[in-house]
């Protein structure tokens, strides 16, 4: 079957196979073959867990099976429109902000942290909104945590989306009040905001 590569990243290669996506890991020449082998083995397994327990949550990629060999995670492919480039033209773009926040407060509750919350990593299919690449994620996350993941969207949202990134932020703030730790998260939200100012200031 013909593999087509649709992305290539400091970290992997998306390949596309089929109707299956397949997250393969590179090598990196400068580490040792052993440790090379044992880091990518380590953070293809964490991922392909992670995965797999917010496929129970929130929709994602199916994963289809992870190989230790390859270093690689076979996933089903969503076919739809990737969020960065079709959020700011869609004409239910606050409902989806709203699920947007919706997932990530169930992410949460769940102890899980996406770790890299983009518009590049959401897709919206057939009306449903899908994350995908965690490659960056981690459970057990704390409050400080969770703030750091609404900074990072927020952030995502201001330099790809600027002339809506207010609205669509205070659509995703209000899908994430469904979260059981919403006031606590917010408050340590704001204290993240405050550190990025100041260091921009300097």
């Amino acid at each position: 079957m013909k593999e087509e590569i649709v992305q290539r990243g400091a970290e992997a290669v998306l390949i596309k196979k089929g109707s299956m996506m397949l997250k393969r890991r590179v090598a990196k020449g400068y580490r040792l073959k052993t440790l090379d082998d044992k880091l990518r083995r380590i953070r293809t397994r964490k991922e392909a867990k992670l995965l797999e327990k917010a496929g129970k949550l929130i929709n994602v990629p199916k994963m289809i099976k992870v190989s230790d060999t390859t270093m690689e995670i076979d996933m089903e492919f969503i076919d739809g429109k990737k969020l960065s480039e079709h959020l700011d033209g869609m004409k239910n773009s606050k409902e989806v902000c709203l699920e947007i926040g919706k997932s990530i407060a169930t992410l949460h509750d769940a102890g899980i942290i996406h770790g890299d919350l983009t518009t590049s990593n959401m897709i919206w299919s057939e009306g449903k909104l899908y994350f995908i690449d965690f490659g960056l994620g981690y459970e057990n996350g704390r409050t400080e945590d969770k703030a750091v993941d609404l900074h990072l969207i927020k952030q995502a949202l201001e330099a790809k989306h600027f002339l809506h990134f207010k609205g669509f932020f205070d659509s995703i703030k209000k899908g994430y009040e469904t979260s059981k730790e919403y006031k606590e998260t917010m408050k340590r939200f704001e204290k993240v905001e405050q550190r990025g100012r100041y260091k921009e200031q300097y």
